[in-house]
């Protein structure tokens, strides 16, 4: 059986939000990057293996199919794609001092290193994808409650930057908003 092939919205159909929120005491975001996200981007809903084959045909890998964790946590070893496939939810983005952002099935989310997340709720069969860059699948999950040092803000400044998109591929319009072309 022939798998379907997701075509994202053009680009200038597409609503860009970066956040930018400031280090806290439990988790430090990044200085040097935003959070991006692009709202319905893929158009809707979609079967959650169609989306991880988008991700990975555009160079995003160690993808997985769940829901966002229920308490504040970040990565300071990898970028993490995060797109959703089915349902709605309310997340916190950006640790307890973040901003609350409801998603919807065809957003997705470029979430740099250190940057904090969690689920404060989730409607109608919420799914989300996410992915990684190579290299980065092998990532580390830090609960807020942990904190964060010297070392880890080090770590999280060296994570190699993303060259190619999780939606539109090299050059995609995600890609530049992250980045600040955009």
């Amino acid at each position: 059986m022939a798998r379907e092939l997701l075509t994202p919205r053009l680009t200038h159909e597409v609503e860009f939000v970066r956040l930018k929120i400031p280090a806290g005491d439990q988790v430090p975001n990044n200085p040097n990057h935003p959070a991006v996200i692009a709202r319905n981007a893929l158009g809707g809903e979609h079967d959650d293996r169609t989306v991880r084959s988008l991700m990975e045909r555009n160079g995003w890998g160690g993808a997985w199919t769940s829901i966002v964790f229920d308490y504040h946590h970040f990565h300071p070893d990898a970028f993490e794609a995060l797109a959703v496939a089915s349902g709605s939810a309310t997340l916190m983005l950006g640790g307890p001092q973040g901003e609350t952002v409801d998603v919807r099935a065809g957003d997705v989310m470029i979430l740099p290193p250190g940057f904090g997340h969690r689920r404060l709720a989730m409607h109608d069969g919420f799914q989300i994808c996410g992915a990684y860059l190579p290299g980065q699948e092998d990532y580390t999950v830090v609960r807020a409650s942990s904190g964060y040092d010297d070392a880890m803000l080090k770590q999280i400044a060296a994570v190699v930057k993303p060259r190619t998109d999780p939606v539109w591929g090299a050059d995609g319009a995600l890609l530049k908003a992250f980045l600040g072309g955009g």
